[in-house]
C-alpha cells in the first residue's frame, strides 16, 4: 500500500527507473545479439533495434528524471515565496530588506 502512494507521487521518478533499466537491458541484447554475428551485415539489425532503443530510453529516463527535479524546485520556490508573502503581511519583513 505504501509503494503504491509513493508510486503515484513520483511516477516520475518510478517512470525514470523504469525506462532506465529498459534501455539498459536493450543495450545488453543488442550487444549479446550483436556479438553471437560474424558479419557486419548481420549485425546491423541489432545496433538499430536494441542500440537505439536503448538510446532512446535512457534520454526519456533522464529527461522524466530532470522533469522530477525541476518539479521539487518549483515546490520549493512557491513554500519559499508564501513564507515571504506571510512575512510580509506580518509586517516582519519589507522589501527594502529591512525589519519592522
Amino acid at each position: 500500500m505504501i509503494y503504491l502512494k509513493y508510486l503515484r507521487v513520483h511516477w516520475d521518478r518510478a517512470g525514470a527507473v523504469a525506462a532506465a533499466l529498459a534501455g539498459i537491458v536493450m543495450l545488453i541484447l543488442g550487444y549479446v545479439g550483436a556479438a553471437d554475428t560474424e558479419f557486419i551485415s548481420e549485425q546491423i539489425p541489432y545496433v538499430i533495434s536494441a542500440g537505439f532503443g536503448g538510446v532512446v530510453a535512457l534520454s526519456v529516463a533522464a529527461a522524466l528524471w530532470l522533469s522530477a527535479d525541476m518539479r521539487d524546485e518549483w515546490r520549493e520556490l512557491v513554500r519559499q515565496g508564501e513564507k515571504l508573502d506571510a512575512l510580509t503581511a506580518q509586517g516582519e519583513w519589507r522589501p527594502d530588506g529591512r525589519r519592522g
